[in-house]
């Protein structure tokens, strides 16, 4: 809604930062990992999506053996190096539902999650590189990514209370979660922000949660059941997260970010 008029006919996460839309910069963070199988929650609306991933003869055919052939390369590189599957989500009831639409797709693996609106730059190791290695570790933990936000933000978050791991500085092991506390009553101002990596156990839990007062299903509620077996840790990421699901976070990233 923040993005009215502008989404009103192109999905938000085709809105570019530099040459790339949003979209391309998640699945570019996901192949980092060596994740090739990408699938993309999405709605009757966002059409736009599938048509970037997919080969366009009529334009390669026009740059051709010109200067523009090259621009054409990564996205090609990631068209012929990924496979593609669509879920689409009939009704917006929240990312523990969206999450809940892939599990026949994704079925009984663990699985990453980047939400596109949360464009993370880094100068080594992705996000979710950093993850992949505390997952490895860990793997029988879900992992959740946070970061510090002031006090007077915590309310546009999901929030946790953890401690953390004998030996690591970075790691938390999470007790509890809240989603959009009162700041008054926030459990601390690390803010979980839009990559997880989840075991298959988490579309069980899925399954036993309620609605919030919204009519969505949160999957803060879901991790924090999970949370309450000693299964969810934390970590605080190397490097900067631009919210560009609003105007202005948007904006300071295509700032900072060039392609």
């Amino acid at each position: 809604m923040r993005f009215l008029p502008a989404t009103q006919a192109i999905p938000k996460e085709m809105l570019p930062i530099g040459s790339k839309p949003l979209i391309q910069y998640a699945v570019e963070e996901a192949l980092s990992c060596n994740i090739s199988d990408m699938v993309m929650i999405t709605s009757k609306f966002k059409g736009a999506i599938k048509a970037h991933f997919e080969p366009n003869h009529e334009i390669e055919a026009s740059f051709r053996e010109s200067e523009k052939e090259k621009l054409l390369n990564d996205l090609n590189m990631i068209i012929n190096t990924c496979g593609f599957s669509y879920v689409e989500q009939k009704e917006m009831l929240g990312l523990g539902h969206a999450i809940s639409c892939a599990e026949q797709v994704i079925g009984d693996e663990p699985f990453a999650v980047v939400l596109p609106d949360d464009l993370c730059h880094n100068e080594g190791s992705s996000v979710l590189e950093q993850m992949k290695e505390i997952y490895e570790k860990n793997p029988d933990y879900c992992v959740v990514a946070i970061e510090k936000v002031s006090l007077s933000e915590v309310d546009q978050y999901g929030v946790i209370d953890g401690e953390l791991v004998s030996g690591s500085v970075n790691t938390f092991l999470v007790k509890s979660m809240v989603e959009k506390p009162d700041p008054a009553e926030s459990p601390s101002n690390l803010a979980i922000i839009g990559r997880y990596i989840l075991t298959p156990i988490i579309f069980e839990v899925l399954k036993d949660i309620d609605p919030d007062k919204n009519g969505e299903i949160q999957i803060t509620d879901a991790l924090m059941v999970l949370a309450k077996q000693g299964k969810v840790l934390a970590y605080k990421f190397q490097g900067t997260r631009f919210d560009c699901g609003s105007p202005k976070g948007f904006l300071r990233a295509a700032n900072v970010i060039s392609e």
